[in-house]
């Protein structure tokens, strides 16, 4: 597989380092990419400390099997992501249920942070004019995605319709919001 970003083949590069247990390209790899895969844990695992975890096994496990990476498979960040993904899934499944916030709770936490998101812009400012501007369920939309985290299929779901009407509402809210803000 060509790797048609400089960024790809640095961290092709760093693999291979790894693999032949050079530490300090471990380090490099965790300050490029361990932020981004704090945050593909912390979607899994809705908590901060956990994701944290998550991406420190996960780091462990690159270490463990660099050697193993294929760039003919697919991506770098596609192989470390998956291995951030599957580490979160995991601790998630093995993580006690009595920790566990009732869906019904996790919602309402979801759609309180939405709100507080939308409620703290600048009244005045050029985000929330733009915004204001979008009919209520794209603009809903793309606050649940963009704050909340949610998939279109979970929009679609809460907002009881197709997944390709949510996918039209979104596409057209972005256009919208890209020409406003333009």
């Amino acid at each position: 597989m060509k790797h048609t970003t400089e960024r790809d083949r640095a961290l092709v590069l760093l693999l291979e380092r790894c693999a032949s247990r050079d530490r300090t390209a471990l380090r490099e790899l965790f300050d490029a990419e361990s932020r981004r895969m704090h945050g593909i844990a912390r979607r899994v695992l809705y908590r901060s400390e956990l994701a944290e975890e998550a991406v420190q096994e996960a780091f462990i496990q690159v270490w463990q099997n660099a050697h193993r990476y294929d760039s003919a498979m697919g991506s770098p960040r596609a192989w470390l992501y998956t291995i951030v993904r599957f580490r979160s899934i995991d601790m998630l499944r093995g993580h006690p249920q009595e920790d566990a916030l009732p869906p019904e709770e996790l919602d309402r936490i979801r759609e309180d942070g939405v709100d507080v998101a939308y409620a703290s812009l600048d009244p005045d400012g050029r985000l929330m004019t733009c915004l204001q501007a979008l009919d209520d369920w794209t603009r809903r939309s793309l606050l649940l995605a963009y704050v909340a985290g949610l998939t279109q299929a979970e929009i679609a779901g809460r907002a009881q319709r197709p997944l390709g009407t949510v996918k039209s509402w979104m596409r057209r809210g972005l256009r919208s919001l890209r020409e406003c803000l333009g």
